[in-house]
């Protein structure tokens, strides 16, 4: 018997061409193999007469071949093999292209199942390339359920369903991890029956059971590892902050923190007085002032001799935290240091040498602030900012560079309430529903390309007033295929033949860090009037002067990361602007966009983006933290995560630390789960 950690290679017909396509589908081992579930069925196991095909809807039907076929060679690299069958109700034409073996493989009176769709101006006039087989024969590809898997170029279906079948010929499924009881209560199948199931259900019934089981085990896991982290996090104690007075750090504001603010900081005084580490999540919507919320914290951590470590997604936003919280703590005597991968060796030394020996208090930093080479003196306070870019084992490894360090972390992207039992389970939460005095809503309008001489127009007033504008594009290079606007493109037509006597930028994710940040920091002192951008603003980018916000082909965005880019502007005192443009005319997609342009609520909009989009693209392809599910959908799911939630909390309270064969397995299963997540960002 083969191993579940077995490379995929030791299969049959699986060389090293096959292997690289696995590969882009992340199977590596006979375990990704067997994980990599159906995203579809093709109920074929019931046939219909040829009088009953209907034009384009693939069906399976009983017929007699009534004719030795005959292959015509149209021209070179073009056979046509044209064949008659029927049966007690009709005839019926079929034809395959470049397909000399049916002629071998269909005889004449004999009769075969065959599977397609008729196509033409009659019913039952031609169907082309069916797939079929004889009544002999073993269902392979009709008479069954048959799996539809999720691809990629070069690698057909039936070559994937032929690896799976040997996979699971030779080596055992996935061990049973859920407990005798819960299978019983909730219906589940065991996991040997249901991992065979997944692949080759006997019919749509048990398809859909062994569906019911993998999302169940899916949410069973990843909850069992959240309690597990919330168990191990109780038992942790740490020095609670005596110094907690904040009155020269509120007198040393510019401004007066708001309501919500202050009982979030409140909330953070609490958690440093008791005796375990915090674990808190500060979420707020765009503008709402999280990061002066993480700047208390910081403080009261350098006022109790504690250094802080605040990490940022991109070195942009590193940037902006180091520049911001240089400019409020220089005054109040608190070092702030900065690390990111673009500086230079001799920089990240000596920022290095200044972490390792207490020097600096507060570093701020990208994933630079994660290898080995940076260590800590004394470690008490962990800040990851826009937390759904970094995966749990990241910001736990950050974590172990103190002595059980408290944790505070911050998303300006609203987090649905189905999608927060997952993501910030093994977290308190600080909710900052209120903005700062003088913020007005971002007005938002959706438009086509119709009025594109009055967007020019607008932008050209906006600018006239001393204001600035960003222009997003979906793109980088131009594509011809997708049809939609690449940043350079554009930033050169508007410059060369809309606005010549403008000053316009280019910014794109494809720049290099240097790059990236002295066109940000031209701009943000006013050296530029439009920035022709890709979401590479979406987060954290700062430009008070900044009014209007243009998203070319809006369309191709999520509702959350088009509310996450409006966020970008308002942010002065002057009345701001979004325009979204689309050409596309669907209707489901217009009512998407237009849900944008009527609220600022990004809780609202979230929920909203959920149901459309789900959870698997909710933050973009940069998504971590959330693992990937592999068959669950929060959209339709959610009883079943309410279910596996409380049956794997009762789990961890009664057997959650024996050692029976299930709970070992469990706990190689949430490893494994976490370890897929951190990787996700790798």
């Amino acid at each position: 018997m083969a191993k579940l950690s077995d490379p995929v290679s030791i299969l049959k017909g699986v060389g090293p061409a096959k292997v690289k396509q696995f590969a882009q589908l992340n199977i590596f081992t006979l375990r990704d193999l067997i994980c990599h579930f159906p995203r579809a069925y093709e109920d074929r196991t019931k046939l219909v007469t040829i009088e009953k095909l209907e034009v384009d809807t693939p069906a399976c039907f009983k017929a007699m071949v009534m004719n030795t076929p005959r292959v015509s060679h149209i021209r070179k690299g073009l056979d046509i093999t044209k064949v008659q069958v029927a049966d007690h109700t009709a005839r019926l034409n079929l034809t395959f292209f470049n397909n000399r073996y049916v002629v071998d493989q269909l005889q004449y009176g004999k009769e075969y199942i065959f599977y397609g769709a008729v196509s033409g101006d009659f019913i039952g006039y031609n169907m082309t390339n069916p797939v079929f087989e004889a009544l002999t024969s073993p269902p392979v590809t009709t008479r069954r359920v048959l799996p539809i898997y999720p691809l990629t170029a070069g690698l057909s279906n039936a070559a994937m369903l032929k690896a799976v079948r040997q996979a699971l010929a030779i080596c055992d499924p996935p061990a049973e991890i859920l407990p005798e009881e819960v299978r019983r209560k909730f219906g589940i199948l065991g996991a040997d029956r249901a991992y065979y199931a997944i692949h080759e259900p006997n019919d749509m019934v048990e398809a859909e059971l062994a569906k019911k089981r993998l999302i169940f085990e899916e949410f069973f896991v990843f909850s069992a590892g959240l309690s597990l982290m919330r168990a191990a996090r109780a038992e942790k104690k740490t020095l609670p902050f005596t110094h907690l007075d904040l009155k020269p750090f509120l007198a040393a504001l510019p401004f007066r923190l708001t309501g919500a603010q202050m009982r979030a900081i409140e909330e953070m005084r609490k958690d440093f007085a008791g005796g375990s580490p915090m674990n808190r999540l500060v979420q707020g919507d765009v503008g709402s002032g999280k990061t002066m919320v993480a700047a208390a914290a910081a403080y009261l951590a350098a006022n109790n001799g504690k250094q802080s470590a605040l990490m940022a997604p991109t070195e942009i936003l590193a940037e902006q935290h180091y520049a911001s919280m240089k400019k409020l703590f220089g005054p109040m005597g608190i070092r702030v240091g900065l690390l990111t991968g673009s500086m230079t060796p001799k920089e990240k030394r000596l920022t290095r040498e200044a972490i390792a020996s207490g020097e600096i208090q507060l570093a701020v930093g990208t994933h630079a602030l994660l290898t080995d080479s940076t260590v800590f003196n004394d470690l008490g306070l962990v800040i990851a900012d826009e937390q759904h870019r970094f995966g749990v084992a990241q910001r736990s490894r950050l974590s172990a560079k103190g002595d059980a360090p408290h944790l505070l972390v911050m998303s300006a992207t609203p987090i649905p309430r189905t999608l927060a039992l997952l993501m910030y389970g093994d977290l308190e939460v600080s909710i900052i529903d209120e903005l700062p005095p003088g913020r007005e809503p971002v007005d938002t309008f959706l438009v086509g390309e119709s009025y594109r001489p009055r967007i020019n127009a607008f932008i050209r007033k906006q600018v006239a007033e001393g204001h600035q504008c960003f222009v997003v594009c979906p793109a980088v290079e131009e594509n011809e295929d997708l049809g939609i606007k690449a940043a350079t493109v554009w930033a050169d037509t508007l410059q060369q033949t809309v606005f010549p006597d403008l000053r316009i930028a280019l910014l794109h994710g494809q720049m290099k860090g240097a790059e990236k940040e002295e066109a940000m920091a031209s701009f943000a002192r006013g050296e530029a009037d439009v920035m022709v951008a890709t979401t590479v603003i979406e987060v954290g980018v700062d430009v008070p002067n900044a009014t209007l916000m243009v998203i070319e082909d809006a369309d191709r965005f999520g509702l959350s990361q088009l509310h996450q880019l409006r966020g970008r502007v308002g942010r002065g005192g002057a009345k701001s602007y979004c325009i979204l443009t689309s050409h596309n005319k669907n209707t489901e997609t217009l009512q998407r966009l237009k849900a944008l342009c009527k609220t600022t609520d990004g809780f609202k909009i979230a929920e909203e983006d959920l149901k459309l989009r789900g959870p698997g693209d909710f933050f973009g392809s940069r998504q971590s933290g959330l693992p990937t599910f592999r068959v669950a959908n929060l959209s339709y799911d959610l009883q079943t995560l309410k279910d596996a939630q409380a049956a794997s909390a009762q789990w961890i309270d009664e057997a959650g630390t024996k050692d029976t064969p299930e709970a070992i397995a469990l706990r190689e299963r949430i490893g494994e789960l976490f370890l897929r997540a951190e990787g996700t960002m790798n």
